[in-house]
């Protein structure tokens, strides 16, 4: 019996122990807590800030592992975030009533036996966005174009359970936040106190992350924490005991010639791979269950021992063949360099100098340790780990070859938006940023996977745009490597007079040919950057999972019983909806100064967390009530300040751009905080505002479909459009309660 045979077992033991432990709380969850439960019906500081900071620490794990396991959380935007915020919400409109600590146990690990069902979990999960998104319209890795109703039905079936299982592990946690909310003396503290400790739950998850700590450690956090704040000694201990099967379920064996880690942007599966007589020749990477990525060992003298290696002439291999159109000893920058094939094969072919960019820090050290050749100890080469985007922004390095690698992202998706990790380098503004680092006879080649025509016209129109001629076109095939569609482009005649120099490249060229067609296609800006999007709409996918996520919220609803219904308030419902498109506008646009990496999103939102809690330091603070107008007219000024601002003419270094960026934002971010926080100090009930603000948020998450029809700018429109709603709603309360007080001394007089 293996350890994920016992896991199952262990785990199906536990959970029927579980389940009468926790009996107690849920079989009275219809009813309010009573004298029984002292320690969840009275104010209490470290409860709200255990369950603050597990509330956004867990949020961050599960988009982190779900998004792995289920790649349909991936490829729609913020997915896993909306499922938490519904089940935050959800949990503050049951507040009243008993903690459903057992759903949201069984919830847990109910996701941990579908996803890791060894007979059903990967296979089922695995095909869930294909069929629920099978178009033409968006490119999915191996996605099916073709539609079938009983297909897309099962799938919309798996995909409702895993939304609702995640949905019912926040529910528990809404209901400590909220109830503390409410039970708190003043209510603006107890919210600068749930900012600070999601800040620290940031954090702390940030510093996971850089550990490169596996997933048993994440959920097995969250899992301990729902322990802590169990009321009963033994509920405590038997939660705490549930780690073991935890432990076991999320366990990925390793050997010598395989192991598995995990990024702080996905995970990493590396397998070695050995030749007939056990002679190791590289490996494969896998990166989220999907092949991506093959070490190749193509040294002159390893391939003598074995030809059979290699059918195709090596010079016309697609790694070696990029430098056939470069100039002697070139200056080369590597624009995804990986586990280091191509910065292998540049060495191979007398490059003076290699500069290598590469974004994971696990792909990078498997080819530090792995690679055959050993490409990066190399005196000749620098390595960059960082954005691509970021590091043409910030190099004044001329070079004669700029080499894109296959580094398309068909598996790296970013973990707080619909950007994949490449979005920004496939653009207009990018290739032009690339061409001015060319040298007067460099040129550009580009390696990419085109499964699609559409995607190739795009790469190939860019190109011509770009440099003001077409690119040359072809396919190099690899018997030993991944083959790669290969696009060549220079300012000079470099190409052209290359070709005509070596009548075999010249033959080789003609003779594999793409025919792309002549269709037009939208170009990929830094405003529209959907790469891997046919045309400028919602793709079917996106609607599907838009369509399951409103169901289940409406169905979820009609479950509250009537005495736990408020009628959320529009004012923090449309809160709640603007700052979420806010914060997503502020992480794609800073992502282009700085790059699309897991350091700028953290610090991106810690800042926002860090200006929300400024601005209720400030409300708490000011001896005198700050005037509504005021901070509304500053919030909707800063948002026009943002829509208007050329961010693209500002001189000066990236850096200082994006100081510029951060500054121009943070007025919004800091009138909004100051507009909830004043009215949150005079709420009646502030786990119900809470509440709704989380639901607005995923009201705001779903509007954020629109930049894939109009483009991310318009974002800020829709958020100055709901911040509107936002004041009608406010001026809707206000002029409820002057009437309330005009009736009180009338009732007194009578």
């Amino acid at each position: 019996m293996d350890s994920r045979t016992i896991a199952y077992v262990l785990a199906a033991l536990m959970l029927v122990v579980a389940r009468f432990a926790l009996s107690r709380g849920d079989s009275r969850a219809q009813s309010p807590p009573d004298d029984r439960d002292l320690k969840e019906n009275h104010a209490s500081l470290w409860r709200l800030l255990l369950a603050s900071f597990l509330v956004l620490f867990a949020e961050l794990a599960f988009i982190r592992w779900i998004a792995v396991e289920a790649r349909v959380f991936a490829y729609f935007k913020n997915l896993a975030l909306l499922l938490c915020f519904l089940g935050f919400g959800m949990g503050c409109a049951l507040s009243p009533r008993r903690t459903r600590w057992q759903a949201g146990v069984k919830a847990l690990f109910g996701l941990l036996l579908v996803v890791r069902f060894p007979y059903l979990g990967h296979r089922a999960l695995e095909s869930l966005s294909q069929s629920l998104g099978a178009s033409a319209d968006m490119h999915i890795w191996a996605a099916n174009p073709t539609w079938n109703l009983l297909q897309f039905l099962g799938a919309g079936a798996l995909a409702a359970l895993l939304f609702l299982l995640i949905v019912f592990v926040f529910v528990p946690l809404g209901q400590v936040v909220s109830r503390q909310m409410d039970l708190a003396p003043r209510p603006l503290p107890a919210y600068s106190w749930n900012l600070a400790a999601s800040l620290v739950g940031l954090l702390a998850f940030l510093a996971v992350s850089r550990l490169m700590l596996p997933p048993w450690v994440w959920l097995g956090t969250v899992l301990l924490g729902f322990a802590l704040l169990q009321s009963a000694a033994a509920s405590r201990l038997l939660l705490a005991s549930l780690l073991i099967p935890l432990v076991l379920l999320l366990h990925d064996s390793s050997d010598r010639d395989h192991f598995i880690r995990w990024t702080p942007y996905q995970q990493i599966q590396f397998t070695r791979s050995y030749t007939a007589n056990g002679e190791m020749q590289g490996g494969t990477v896998w990166v989220n269950h999907t092949g991506y990525q093959f070490i190749a060992d193509l040294d002159p003298i390893f391939l003598q021992r074995h030809p059979e290696l290699v059918t195709e002439p090596l010079d016309e291999n697609p790694y070696n063949v990029p430098f056939r159109f470069a100039v002697p000893a070139p200056e080369v920058l590597i624009v995804g360099s990986g586990t280091g094939n191509d910065v292998a094969a540049a060495l191979r072919n007398g490059s003076s100098s290699v500069d290598a960019v590469e974004i994971d820090p696990a792909i990078l050290a498997i080819g530090r340790a792995e690679h055959p050749e050993h490409p990066y100890d190399s005196p000749r080469v620098h390595v960059h780990l960082t954005d691509a985007r970021a590091f043409l922004k910030r190099t004044t390095q001329q070079y004669d070859l700029i080499l894109f690698g296959l580094l398309d992202s068909h598996t790296q998706l970013s973990d707080y938006s619909n950007m994949r990790l490449d979005n920004f380098v496939y653009t207009e503004e990018s290739f032009r940023e690339a061409k001015a680092r060319l040298k007067p006879d460099g040129i550009v080649f580009i390696k990419f996977q085109v499964d699609h025509g559409w995607l190739g016209r795009r790469l190939r129109n860019m190109l011509a745009a770009t440099f003001g001629k077409p690119p040359e076109i072809f396919v190099a095939k690899s018997s030993y490597s991944w083959s790669a569609t290969c696009f060549v482009v220079g300012p000079s005649s470099r190409v052209q007079d290359a070709l005509a120099r070596d009548p075999r490249l010249a033959a080789f060229v003609t003779s594999h040919p793409l025919l792309l067609g002549t269709a037009g296609v939208p170009l990929t800006t830094d405003d529209w950057p959907y790469l891997y999007q046919e045309s400028k709409n919602i793709p079917r996918l996106y609607w599907s999972v838009a369509v399951i996520i409103l169901l289940l919220a409406l169905g979820l609803y009609t479950r509250i019983p009537e005495t736990a219904q408020h009628r959320p308030s529009l004012f923090f419902f449309s809160m709640g909806a603007g700052f979420l498109l806010l914060e997503t506008q502020v992480i794609s646009r800073l992502a282009l100064f700085f790059g699309t990496t897991w350091q700028v999103n953290g610090i991106v939102i810690s800042a926002m967390l860090a200006a929300l809690l400024l601005a209720n330091i400030v409300v708490e603070r000011s001896p005198r009530p700050i005037p509504t107008l005021w901070s509304w007219t500053g919030l909707l000024s800063g948002l026009a300040i943002a829509y208007w601002f050329p961010f693209d003419r500002i001189g000066g270094s990236p850096a200082f751009a994006g100081v510029v960026a951060v500054a121009v934002f943070s007025l919004p971010v800091i009138f909004a905080g100051i507009l909830f926080s004043t009215e949150f100090r005079n709420t009646k009930s502030p786990g119900t505002a809470l509440g709704a603000n989380m639901l607005g948020a995923v009201v705001g998450g779903i509007l954020e479909n629109l930049s894939l029809l109009f483009g991310m700018r318009t974002l800020l429109l829709v958020a100055i459009a709901v911040y509107c709603i936002a004041g009608f709603g406010l001026w809707r309360n206000r002029r409820h309660a002057d009437a309330i007080r005009v009736k009180e001394p009338a009732l007194t007089r009578c």
